[in-house]
């Protein structure tokens, strides 16, 4: 287990640098190009690739792939598995070079097509920059074969337990992008120069996502060879793959539909939306995610050798882990809301208006943190089992869920309802998956975890009382403004994992065996505590 904590540690740190990082990137495009029609076009043109990406690459790639090719290294060979890579890898060129290709000449013919269809009544300013992001789009779109074949490199470097070098793979991508902006600002061009330099920085980024996982590979003992030949663990990926897709698509109309309803609402609910999602990101790609890239690769070994009773083992680690981590961090983001957006966002156009908007939206969202943490490791337990259908069947349920109460709540609580809407709709995929989890493996059933989630409940509320108690007092001091948001954020958030902790701990939280031959080691480093 100790290993283990070790590769989530490296991965979430890795994570949390990669968010920091696209936090500077977004400030960096924001401070060059500002709110205008062109960066509005990059926004459009750049997420046609990435829907992509998620459909072909990162989820359902990843989901068949991993447990496939755990399975593969066990019962047979390392060269048999690099040898299924290499097939792996040529179909997903053929798939998606085709893709760009397509997708490169709708773009480019864009404004004949919309033409030839009368504008489809739409006005002329939105025609405009509907263009300007199909042009964009055209440079943009070989991303996607980059990003797509980066997903396969480094889930292979996941299964053989390779987890810095796929974690790292985001940074590549902000430092390349970040180059791009500082050389454009540096240079001066004007601002469409500018763009093209922004675009050629994201392809770059993207190579280098590529490059670095499948440079590991290579010093792992694989040597690529293009082959389309199809074999049963081929044929399997590909039927693994199929529904998956599919849940994917799912999950992507579900974010479509919430911003659309945010769009016939006021101005700022989708922009609102979007920021208090990217502040809640933070904790779930350092803790959730760290974990389910971990955890996954074990539970799928355990899944190929049948060992349901270690396979459960390892997935209530991982979920007890997640829960630890979470469930506070659900507690202090609801609670610390309003400083930590006014930190961070309030400054020019946004306004202290728009920071009254987006606190009581930020709190609901974080109390949804736990829920959607168990949901990513949840699915990871029906891909190890090569189970695809559940998870679509689960997308399904989120979205009829979040369709449905968003259109209930947003009559009463506006903004508010559609990030309420969100949470229920993420609570019943949860609760779902588990369930029919646990009836397909009883031995990943969720009665093993309740009394740490007792426990872990109670030290999340002692928690949660000593942080309202100290921004209460925190009125009082002699600071203001972001002053004291500052003071209060860098005080109280120390203070609250230290009282966290020790209430765990207090508890016997089970798994504390786990880090006392780590806190052992840290004694012994520090003369006072000899």
């Amino acid at each position: 287990m100790s290993k283990n904590l070790k590769n989530i540690s490296v991965v979430a740190i890795a994570t949390v640098m990669s968010r920091v990082l696209g936090l500077v990137r977004e400030m960096g495009i924001a401070a060059i190009f500002g709110t205008s029609a062109l960066s509005s076009a990059f926004v459009s043109a750049n997420t046609l690739p990435n829907l992509f990406r998620r459909l072909l690459g990162e989820g359902a790639l990843t989901a068949a792939f991993v447990p496939t090719m755990t399975q593969e290294l066990e019962h047979r060979h390392r060269d048999t598995a690099f040898a299924l890579l290499s097939k792996v890898v040529s179909w997903l060129l053929v798939v998606t070079v085709a893709v760009v290709v397509v997708a490169m000449v709708v773009m480019a013919n864009a404004e004949s097509l919309l033409d030839a269809f009368g504008g489809l009544g739409m006005e002329p300013d939105t025609i405009r920059r509907l263009l300007m992001g199909a042009d964009l789009a055209v440079i943009l779109f070989p991303y996607m074969t980059f990003v797509c074949l980066a997903a396969a490199f480094s889930a292979a470097c996941q299964v053989l337990g390779r987890f810095t070098e796929p974690a790292l793979s985001p940074i590549w991508l902000n430092f390349a992008v970040l180059a791009s902006l500082g050389l454009g600002s540096w240079w001066a061009w004007g601002d469409e120069a500018r763009m093209h330099l922004l675009c050629a920085g994201v392809l770059f980024g993207g190579f280098l996502q590529m490059a670095v996982p499948a440079g590991v590979l290579l010093g792992e003992g694989w040597r690529p060879k293009f082959d389309l030949r199809m074999d049963e663990r081929v044929r399997e990926i590909r039927r693994l793959m199929a529904p998956t897709v599919l849940g994917s698509a799912v999950y992507l109309i579900n974010i479509s539909i919430s911003r659309f309803i945010g769009l016939s609402l006021n101005d700022s609910a989708t922009q609102v939306l979007n920021l208090a999602t990217r502040v809640m990101e933070l904790p779930i790609g350092v803790f959730a995610a760290a974990i389910a890239t971990v955890v996954f690769p074990l539970i799928a070994k355990h899944a190929a050798k049948n060992e349901w009773k270690a396979m459960g083992v390892d997935y209530h680690k991982g979920l007890r882990l997640v829960l630890v981590a979470n469930v506070p961090a659900a507690v202090g983001l609801a609670l610390l809301s309003e400083p930590i957006t006014r930190l961070l966002f309030q400054r020019g156009a946004f306004t202290s208006s728009d920071t009254a908007l987006m606190t009581p939206i930020l709190a609901v969202y974080g109390l949804g943190l736990p829920f959607l943490s168990f949901t990513t490791l949840a699915l990871r337990g029906f891909y190890a089992l090569k189970d695809t259908t559940t998870p679509v069947r689960a997308a399904i349920l989120s979205f009829v869920v979040n369709l449905v109460l968003s259109i209930v709540l947003m009559q009463w609580l506006s903004t508010v309802g559609l990030a309420l809407a969100s949470n229920l709709a993420v609570l019943a995929q949860a609760w779902y998956l588990q369930t029919r989890l646990a009836r397909k493996l009883p031995e990943l059933g969720f009665a093993p975890l309740w009394p740490n989630l007792v426990k872990i409940v109670f030290a999340s509320l002692v928690m949660g009382a000593c942080v309202f108690a100290g921004a209460w007092a925190w009125q009082f001091s002699p600071l203001a403004g972001k002053a004291q948001d500052f003071a209060v954020l860098v005080t109280l958030i120390p203070l609250a994992c230290a009282i966290y902790a020790g209430v765990l701990w207090v508890l016997r939280i089970e798994g504390r065996e786990d880090f006392e031959p780590l806190i052992a080691k840290v004694r012994a480093k520090i003369p006072l505590w000899r």
